[in-house]
């Protein structure tokens, strides 16, 4: 029995270990001295997750063994502070910005919302405006809007710092109206 106990211990060890070491891994920035660079691909770290963006594609770097969308969430959350965890995409006439960190809890849905309403109390306007937008396209997953009859988070102003204010606002109005349905 003790046995078993200190081999659990040694495993949760490892694993906390290697989980610790792929989120603080330092990811490698594209070269900025080539003068020939095509600024209509992608300028991203490189990583393990690909999209297709707008006829582009977007690599982002996820840490091993992140497995369940709770344990992504987490991640992602911890990223949305980070200026250059995002990709950019388009032409120079039409450059545009992807945020990785929002974009993905977006996609997460559902067990991303709890986490990204304790970001709303930061002091950082870029963490707090990317945590507004991915809380808009969060509370827009399938799986929730059954739950909340279609209303979701929906902010006047999305990506724009001048309207954390009034965005806050809107998302703690409706997580006042939904909050229950995290209980369940």
């Amino acid at each position: 029995m003790k046995q078993q106990a200190k081999l659990a211990v040694l495993i949760g060890s490892c694993t906390l270990v290697m989980v610790i070491a792929g989120c603080a891994g330092q990811s490698i920035s594209p070269d900025t001295s080539s003068s020939a660079a095509d600024t209509s691909a992608p300028q991203v770290s490189l990583g393990a997750q690909t999209s297709h963006i707008d006829g582009e594609f977007v690599t982002d770097w996820v840490p091993p063994l992140l497995t369940s969308p709770e344990e992504k969430a987490a991640y992602y959350v911890s990223r949305l502070a980070d200026r250059r965890f995002v990709s950019r995409y388009g032409d120079r006439d039409n450059p545009h910005t992807w945020y990785i960190a929002a974009e993905r809890l977006g996609e997460i849905g559902l067990p991303a919302v709890p986490l990204l309403f304790t970001r709303l109390n930061t002091t950082d306007d870029y963490e707090l405006m990317l945590a507004l937008y991915a809380l808009q396209l969060a509370t827009q997953d399938p799986l929730l809007m059954v739950r909340t009859r279609g209303d979701y988070v929906q902010l006047p102003a999305a990506l724009d710092p001048a309207a954390n204010a009034e965005n806050v606002r809107i998302a703690r109005q409706w997580w006042q109206q939904h909050s229950a349905q995290f209980a369940e």
